[in-house]
C-alpha cells in the first residue's frame, strides 16, 4: 500500500508539472502570436529568439523599433535595419509594418546572411483603417502611401511595449540605438521628436522647401478651426521621421484617436497648408503634440540629406552624426543623393533582383 501511495503522489506531481508547462506555453503563444487587432494590424511572422551563441553577446533588455516597409522602398528599410542591428549589442526587435503583397519579398530578403539573426515581427497593415480619414485624389491614387500613417497606430503595432522607437525607411544609424531609446521624456509627454528650428539640420536653408521650420508651413491659419486652437504660427515644427514614444502615455491620452480626429476633420475642412512643407502625416502630429513633446538629441536625426543632390554637410559632420536621414526628393538608393556611399555600406542586395530595377528607375527619374 505504501508503494501504491508513492506511485500516486508521483503521478500527481508529474501531471501538475505537465499542466504548468502547458499553461506557460499557451501564454507564450498568446503573447507572441496574438489574434488580429480590430484595426487590421495582424502579426504575420516572428522570430522569437536569437541563436544561443548570440544571447551572450547581446543584452537582455528588449528594444522595440518600428519601421514601415513598402515594396518600392524595401531596400531602404533593409539598410536601415541592418545599420541599427550592426551598431548595437542590445536586444533589438524590429516590428516591420508592410502590406500583404510585400510579405514574401520581405521574408526572403531577411534570410540574407547579414540579416538572418535579427529578431523581427512582420505586421500586415490594412489601408481600410484610413477610410474617411485621408482625402485621396482619384487621379493620384497611386501616390497615396498608407504605410506613412503606421506611426499613428504604435500601441496596436507593439501592444506589450512601454516604449518604442519609430524610424523612417530612409535613415542610416551610426551609433548604438540604445542611446536614442534612453531619451528622457518629461512627465505627461507621449513622444520625443527633433525640433526643426533648433536642430543642426536647419542651419542651412533648403531651396524650394518653403517655410518648413514652423507651424504655418504645415497648417492653414486662414481656417477658423486652426485659429481657435491658439497655436502660434511661428512655433517651431518637428520632424516625425524619427521619434521615441512612451506608449503608456500614448494610450492614456488616446493619441491615436486624437490623430484620427484631425485627419477626419481635414477631409471635411482642408486644414493643411496649401504650400505644405512636408508629408500629410505631419500636420495632425503637430496639432496633437503642440508644446506637449520632449526633444531628442538633434544628432539622432540629421536630416535633409535628400533635399538636393549636393552635399550640405561636411564629411566630418556626417561621420559624427548618430543618425542620417535622407528625407526629401533624393533618396540614397538612387545614388544621386549626397553621401549615398554611406548608405551603400549597409545595403544588403535584394536576392530577387527586383529592387535593382527600382533603383535604376529612381536614378533615371532623379536625373531628369
Amino acid at each position: 500500500s505504501v508503494n501504491i501511495s508513492i506511485l500516486i503522489v508521483a503521478v500527481v506531481i508529474f501531471l501538475l508539472v505537465i499542466h504548468h508547462n502547458f499553461l506557460s506555453l499557451s501564454d507564450f503563444l498568446r503573447r507572441e502570436l496574438s489574434d488580429p487587432s480590430p484595426l487590421g494590424l495582424q502579426p504575420i511572422d516572428f522570430i522569437p529568439a536569437a541563436p544561443q551563441r548570440l544571447t551572450d553577446e547581446r543584452n537582455d533588455k528588449e528594444i522595440s523599433v518600428v519601421i514601415a516597409a513598402s515594396d518600392e522602398r524595401l531596400g531602404g528599410a533593409i539598410a536601415a535595419m541592418n545599420s541599427i542591428y550592426q551598431h548595437t549589442s542590445s536586444n533589438v526587435v524590429f516590428h516591420i509594418v508592410t502590406l500583404n503583397d510585400t510579405v514574401d519579398h520581405l521574408r526572403m530578403w531577411l534570410r540574407s546572411p547579414p540579416l538572418k539573426n535579427m529578431r523581427y515581427r512582420i505586421l500586415d497593415f490594412d489601408p481600410r483603417v484610413l477610410e474617411g480619414k485621408v482625402q485621396v485624389d482619384p487621379q493620384k491614387a497611386d501616390s497615396f502611401k498608407p504605410l506613412t500613417f503606421a506611426r499613428f497606430y504604435l500601441p496596436n503595432l507593439v501592444p506589450h511595449a512601454e516604449k518604442v522607437i519609430y524610424v523612417d525607411d530612409d535613415v542610416i544609424v551610426q551609433d548604438d540605438i540604445v542611446e536614442l531609446y534612453n531619451t528622457p521624456l518629461k512627465p505627461g509627454h507621449a513622444a520625443a521628436f527633433s525640433d526643426d528650428c533648433d536642430s543642426t539640420s536647419s542651419k542651412v536653408a533648403v531651396r524650394g522647401a518653403g517655410n518648413q521650420y514652423n507651424y504655418i508651413g504645415f497648417l492653414d491659419y486662414q481656417k477658423e478651426t486652426i485659429r481657435k486652437l491658439a497655436m502660434k504660427a511661428n512655433t517651431c515644427s518637428f520632424n516625425p521621421g524619427v521619434f521615441v514614444a512612451n506608449l503608456t502615455e500614448w494610450k492614456l491620452q488616446n493619441i491615436t484617436k486624437q490623430l484620427e480626429k484631425w485627419m477626419a476633420l481635414n477631409v471635411v475642412e482642408e486644414l493643411y497648408s496649401k504650400t505644405l512643407a512636408g508629408s500629410i502625416t505631419t500636420p495632425p502630429l503637430l496639432i496633437v503634440f503642440y508644446k506637449q513633446h520632449s526633444s531628442i538629441d538633434p544628432m539622432w536625426n540629421v536630416r535633409h540629406l535628400g533635399s538636393s543632390g549636393g552635399k550640405r554637410y561636411s564629411p566630418q559632420f556626417v561621420k559624427a552624426a548618430k543618425l542620417l536621414h535622407w528625407n526629401g526628393h533624393f533618396k540614397p538608393w538612387g545614388r544621386t543623393a549626397s553621401y549615398a556611399e554611406v548608405w551603400e555600406k549597409w545595403y544588403v542586395p535584394d536576392p530577387t533582383g527586383k529592387f535593382n530595377l527600382i533603383r535604376r528607375h529612381s536614378e533615371a527619374y532623379e536625373a531628369k
